[in-house]
């Protein structure tokens, strides 16, 4: 059986730590320059203003705090949130010494009283004008800052309970916007500019490995989960981080709707007959198609299913569920899909 099952190169190569990174930067021909405070960063439509690097962070969501890791931050972390699966394995040790409020969306008071000058989410939903955890004037009333992922906001628009409508294609633009305005507010622009550096080469060199795909023969669908096993699939969208992937690799989205990840039936996937499903691995199991296992023992059995292109010859990609939402994870997903693309043979 051809399910791939491949580790990105964030697992073998892991994400530089902050000692390494500041050799890279002290390499550097130019160093960069300085934060100046007071700092004033337009963050989702709002200005925010840090008269010095923040001291204590918390995190609300599992992106989020793998990139204040990955910029070597992880002693300035109060406290996490809102976890879909294991932490990149580089910091596997580094997590267990960070409290975690709670798996899902922590209560405003737990999040209060780790006493952060500044709180990071990644959603709008958490933190926002609907904000299931707080809304920003809440925050801010109390004397905390708030920062929101541009990944979350721009030319998107959320609405309460849903996972948002992208009104244009995402880019590793916006995760870079993040990294940098992240690196601005803590004064540590070396590091961040080494770790889109990084991030940068890695997309470069899993492009270059497989080529092109070969044309008309790479329609591909990402299935997230699913509440009913037979129900219909949440899939990604026209303009998701999934979307980028397939555009990066030259492969296309059978999904035209630009809801991040809107509910579609299982009869409407088979009229686009993906040559791959891309299947999402995590440790949640909060609905009944989250194990991926599930997932494909009902591509495999169901009677419309089970004639799709991608399953008779058995191409399923497992990729894990944080690669398929905007974060550095997302070149993960790039190297993880092309290796996928590649071993099926349907690359150049």
């Amino acid at each position: 059986m051809f399910i791939t099952r491949i580790l990105p190169l964030s697992r073998v190569l892991a994400p530089l730590p902050a000692a390494a990174i500041a050799v890279i930067a002290l390499a550097a021909p130019v160093a960069a320059t300085p934060t100046t405070y007071p700092l004033d960063i337009t963050n989702c439509g709002q200005t925010v203003r840090f008269d010095k690097a923040p001291q204590k962070v918390v995190s609300i969501g599992q992106g989020m705090t793998e990139i204040l890791f990955s910029l070597g931050l992880a002693d300035k972390i109060a406290g996490t949130a809102v976890w879909v699966g294991p932490v990149l394995p580089a910091f596997a040790e580094t997590k267990n010494g960070i409290k975690r409020l709670a798996d899902n969306d922590p209560s405003f008071e737990s999040v209060v009283g780790a006493e952060p000058d500044l709180v990071a989410a990644e959603f709008e939903w958490h933190v926002g004008a609907q904000g299931s955890v707080g809304k920003r004037e809440q925050f801010s009333g109390l004397g905390i800052n708030t920062y929101v992922s541009p990944a979350d906001c721009v030319a998107k628009i959320n609405t309460d309970g849903g996972d948002g409508v992208r009104r244009e294609l995402f880019t590793m633009d916006l995760i870079y916007q993040e990294i940098g305005e992240l690196s601005q507010i803590f004064d540590i622009q070396d590091r961040g500019d080494a770790l889109i550096s990084e991030l940068k080469k890695r997309e470069a060199d899993a492009v270059a490995s497989i080529g092109a795909a070969k044309p008309g023969a790479l329609p591909v669908v990402f299935w997230f989960s699913s509440k009913e096993v037979q129900g219909d699939a949440f899939i990604a969208g026209k303009n998701s981080a999934p979307a980028y992937i397939l555009k990066t690799l030259g492969a296309q989205n059978v999904v035209t709707t630009e809801e991040e990840w809107p509910l579609v039936g299982w009869e409407t996937i088979a009229e686009a007959n993906p040559s791959v499903i891309v299947i999402a691995t995590m440790d949640r199991r909060r609905y009944a198609a989250d194990d991926p296992a599930v997932k494909i023992d009902f591509l495999e059995k169901d009677p419309v299913t089970s004639q799709l292109d991608a399953v008779k010859n058995k191409r399923f990609v497992e990729m894990d569920a944080q690669s398929m939402n905007p974060t550095i994870r997302t070149i993960d997903g790039i190297e993880i899909l092309a290796k996928g693309i590649k071993s099926f043979g349907l690359s150049q």
